[in-house]
């Protein structure tokens, strides 16, 4: 039981360690990978409160997989947010040129043609289908997103560091909590002396 409530806290640690790592690059548009510290510090928190402050090795994984999935799915919102941004500055810089939507369209880029071809493709399977693939397609990306970031060299080199430590925060906030009570001084009897001489 106290395993089972301390994953729907890690799980309501994980919600709020993604909205605050993806909160805090919209919000700013800076992409901070300190944030992954904090993000393994509320997950460890809330599963140790979820559990009575109980841990041990299924917590610490647990912990562990929820800190790498909050910090890497957060790049789904904040690349759909600046892909947005981007998109709705093209079409302003359009309009502010006299081109109509019309002009726009017809010079589209190399993805957006390739998209539109997939819409295209896609409208003989069903909405739920496509809905599904997609969010599996965006899942997979998200999770692959802390390795995809090596391609920019250092920095991501270094935030993939980061992340490791954040998990490694949790992993130690969720472990196994050794109660051990030292009682004494006691004093040697004469006979216990005698006996270990």
């Amino acid at each position: 039981m106290g395993f089972a409530k301390a994953i729907i806290y890690g799980l309501g640690g994980f919600l709020a360690g993604l909205i605050l790592y993806a909160g805090f690059s919209i919000a700013t548009g800076i992409q901070i990978g300190y944030l992954s510290l904090a993000v393994g510090w509320i997950i460890g928190k809330a599963m140790m409160m979820g559990s009575g402050n109980i841990g041990g090795r299924r917590y610490q994984i647990a912990a562990v997989v929820l800190t790498y999935a909050a910090v890497s799915m957060a790049a789904i919102p904040i690349a759909l947010h600046f892909r947005s941004k981007a998109s709705t500055t093209q079409q302003t810089q359009a309009a502010k040129a006299g081109e109509n939507a019309d002009a726009s369209s017809a010079s589209t880029s190399p993805e957006i043609e390739k998209a539109n071809r997939g819409e295209q493709n896609n409208a003989a399977r069903s909405p739920l289908a496509i809905l599904f693939g997609a969010l599996v397609q965006l899942g997979l990306i998200g999770l692959a997103s802390p390795f995809l970031e090596l391609q920019d060299g250092a920095g991501g080199f270094i935030g993939l560091i980061i992340l490791f430590v954040g998990m490694r925060f949790a992993w130690r906030m969720t472990a196994a909590k050794v109660n051990m009570t030292v009682e004494g001084p006691y004093q040697v009897s004469a006979t216990a002396a005698g006996a270990s001489a």
